[in-house]
């Protein structure tokens, strides 16, 4: 990307926040590389489940689908992944990001070799001897945040699905890991087809926000070649909220019309998983996936315009989707329950009723 974008970019507010959620600036006062106050593995998964619950992701609707015993431990997966996130995007320089980065690699080799000193790494401690994680999809994301830094665009797609390797499907495989579902090709493949379609789904979401705030542009340089002076185009739309000629805007949608189908093809090539996780995991499965589902039909459904304005799920939509994966829970415990009597079992959720707006 030019340096005038890059220029541009750096000046802009960073990521939202909700009000009284503690900067990361200021946390790295108290648990950063030169000064990290002690803390004790309960008080560290305390205080990991407090971050947790202050953030946007609406963890705490997440967790509660979460079998009660392993929220602590999704509450520290959600704490790493966050810090290294924040490390990342939040440092105003890619060469701070890039600094701490290697620090937060640092903290977790100590955390893999016995010896974790940040609360994040303390609070994790537990959850990777218990569950007995690998360390490759932890520095497999630090590596995704480090690569953001080096990289503003992607040449090709094939380039793209890469960087998603690294970014998303790592979540999927610790969240699989966590959960005690089989370490096979089987669940792992379908679950790295949703983290990469979830991951391309917040994309196509956030390509004007991505360029403002980031300086990046995930569309693959292959599929706008043939659009004009598309950066510098795509820039002025962003910043202007409108396109500076009549013919951008149905250049932009044919462009983000491929990367949307392509996008749909990922997910549906995640759906068998849905069928071969455990019947008590399937709805959390179910929400991961028709959240995302759920936006990108929104993408669609605005006009493929995102580069003027980022297509959101609406509090309604959000609500009923909650409220369809609560009552999936329900079925499923009482399916279980009658099972354990001699009942019969409640009825499976399948790819096809499990499908959200497709």
């Amino acid at each position: 990307m030019s340096e005038e974008l890059r220029g541009r970019a750096s000046g802009r507010v960073q990521r939202e926040r909700n009000p009284g959620v503690t900067d990361i600036a200021q946390e790295l006062g108290r648990y950063g590389p030169e000064t990290c106050e002690e803390m004790s593995a309960e008080q560290a998964r305390v205080w990991c489940a407090r971050l947790a619950r202050s953030r946007r992701e609406n963890f705490s609707v997440i967790s509660a689908l979460v079998p009660p015993g392993k929220r602590d431990d999704f509450a520290a997966l959600y704490a790493f992944c966050r810090w290294a996130d924040d490390l990342g995007d939040e440092m105003g320089s890619p060469e701070r990001s890039l600094e701490l980065l290697a620090w937060w690699r640092r903290e977790l080799e100590a955390c893999f070799a016995g010896e974790p000193r940040h609360p994040v790494f303390r609070a994790l401690r537990p959850t990777i001897t218990r569950f007995d994680l690998p360390i490759r999809p932890f520095d497999d994301l630090i590596r995704a945040f480090e690569m953001d830094q080096r990289q503003s665009r992607w040449q090709t797609w094939d380039e793209l699905l890469g960087s998603c390797r690294l970014s998303a499907d790592p979540v999927g495989r610790l969240v699989l890991m966590v959960l005690g579902e089989p370490r096979d090709a089987a669940h792992f493949e379908p679950s790295d087809r949703i983290c990469t379609a979830l991951q391309l789904t917040n994309h196509w979401q956030d390509v004007r926000r991505d360029l403002l705030e980031r300086g990046r542009i995930y569309i693959p340089r292959e599929l706008t070649d043939a659009v004009p002076d598309f950066e510098a185009r795509l820039a002025s739309t962003a910043r202007h909220g409108y396109a500076p000629d009549r013919d951008f805007l149905a250049a932009f949608r044919s462009v983000l019309r491929v990367c949307v189908d392509r996008t749909w093809s990922m997910w549906e090539a995640g759906e068998p998983l849905q069928q071969r996780v455990a019947p008590a995991h399937r709805p959390l499965i179910w929400l991961f996936s028709a959240g995302g589902r759920h936006v990108l039909r929104k993408v669609e459904e605005t006009g493929l315009e995102t580069c003027i304005e980022r297509s959101r799920l609406s509090r309604v939509s959000k609500a009923l989707l909650v409220a369809r994966a609560w009552w999936m829970a329900r079925s499923s415990r009482r399916g279980a329950h009658s099972d354990r009597k001699g009942g019969g079992a409640s009825e499976p959720v399948t790819p096809a009723t499990a499908r959200v707006g497709a």
